[in-house]
């Protein structure tokens, strides 16, 4: 019996058992004539099977399609895999038992949530809910900082006494900064939320006025930073549609959930 697979459809284990579903040796509804594509040994394959194999192939392959001969015989070849596993009585054996029992658990687990998600759809109105609690009301502020990293408070006081006599911070920053020496960026973080920063950096940077450095050496376990703020702004909402689709899967997790 000639048996090569296509390799990337191989792997769709879910299909595998589609196909198992249409095999004479299945306890599944014998599959009509005028509804097959292809027969094999007597055992008739559904066009559902395809449908289900071309569904499944475009998920996994973004949208790649294949011919349908190709498709179709790769179902031939995986019933004559099913076939020649049955004639052997693997489908009696401990392990394929265990497996098939753990793989059906598996899908009634996911076609209960998918009955219970089909049943009780995310509205427009818990978006828009979601969207207000969570989004629109983070009148937050952004920041625009640089920060000038070194390993000792020494090194960064020395840092600080060079700025108040009228050092010029970016390059001071391209000079001892651990992680400005190659960037040569002047230490600039660009725009930032303070909740993106570690706890001690941001404290600082909040308290600072717009135009200032720290006067003390700001410690974290990255080593000692000196730290200017150069603006602030307020934090502009993305709209609602921009992150409708983001909030759609939480909130239906949520009701799964509850």
């Amino acid at each position: 019996m000639k048996k090569k697979i296509i390799p990337l459809l191989v792997v769709g284990t879910a299909l595998i058992t589609g196909c198992n579903q249409q095999s004479g040796t299945s306890s599944a509804p014998v599959v009509a004539k005028a509804d097959a594509i292809a027969e094999v040994n007597g055992v008739y394959i559904s066009k559902d099977t395809l449908t289900a194999l071309e569904k499944e192939i475009a998920e996994r392959a973004h949208g790649q399609t294949f011919p349908k001969e190709k498709l179709i015989q790769e179902l031939v070849q995986r019933e004559l895999l099913i076939q020649d596993a049955t004639k052997k009585q693997l489908d009696k054996s401990a392990d394929v038992v265990a497996q098939l029992e753990a793989a059906k658990k598996s899908l009634l687990t996911q076609a209960d949530v998918q009955d219970f998600m089909k049943s009780n759809p995310v509205t427009d109105a818990e978006v828009k809910a979601e969207y207000d609690a969570k989004v629109a009301g983070e009148n937050g502020t952004e920041y625009k900082a640089r920060h000038i990293l070194v390993k000792t408070e020494d090194e960064a006081k020395k840092i600080i006494a060079e700025l108040d006599k009228g050092g010029d911070f970016a390059k001071l920053a391209n000079k001892n900064s651990l992680d400005a020496k190659e960037t040569q960026n002047g230490g600039d973080l660009g725009w930032f939320v303070a909740a993106q920063m570690v706890q001690p950096f941001s404290d600082a940077v909040v308290k600072l006025e717009k135009g200032k450095y720290t006067k003390t050496p700001v410690q974290t376990q990255f080593g000692y930073h000196v730290i200017l703020r150069e603006d602030s702004r307020a934090q502009t909402p993305p709209a609602l549609e921009t992150v409708k689709e983001q909030l759609l899967p939480y909130l239906q997790r949520k009701k799964v959930q509850k």
